[in-house]
């Protein structure tokens, strides 16, 4: 029975994000110009109703998936306390990961940035510490899952 109840949300969730993605999209291809971006790109009407339903979705999707890391840390606490702590352990994993690659981040401005109007704002130590933030935990996250493909090919090789 719950079982049944869960598709049945989760597909009439789905086929509603559906067809707002498609009517946002279509806006956004089909909804008329407006003026040239500085008289030679292309500009359309709706590019902002675009971005505001991107925004949404992420936004939905980062509340409901800390919601359900919530619910399952409870969850896991009250039946075992170590598998809870195991997965809490991956959440300070990540915190760990993301400061240091912070920390190994260059804050000193781009000298080639600093000419471009509208990229002063983001040519501060905050955003390129941020930025390169971001690239190296996506290296180290990459080279990770790398690393567990082989272990995990070899591991059974070695298994038959």
């Amino acid at each position: 029975m719950a079982v049944t109840k869960i598709r049945k949300i989760s597909s009439w969730v789905l086929i509603a994000t559906t067809v707002i993605m498609l009517a946002v999209v279509g806006l956004f291809f089909f909804g008329g110009d407006g003026e040239p971006y500085k008289g030679e790109k292309w500009n359309p009407l709706y590019t902002d109703t675009l971005l505001y339903w991107m925004y949404a979705l992420l936004g939905i999707t980062l509340v409901t998936i800390l919601g359900f890391v919530i619910i399952q840390f409870v969850a896991n606490f009250k039946a075992d306390t170590k598998k809870a702590l195991a997965g809490l352990g991956v959440i300070v994993l990540f915190a760990i990961l993301f400061f240091s690659t912070y920390s190994l981040g260059d804050g000193e401005p781009i000298a080639s940035l600093a000419t471009k109007a509208g990229a002063e704002a983001y040519n501060t130590p905050f955003w390129l510490k941020l930025t390169d933030m971001f690239l190296y935990s996506i290296y180290v996250m990459a080279a990770l899952v790398i690393l567990a493909v082989i272990v995990g090919s070899v591991k059974r090789v070695f298994e038959k």
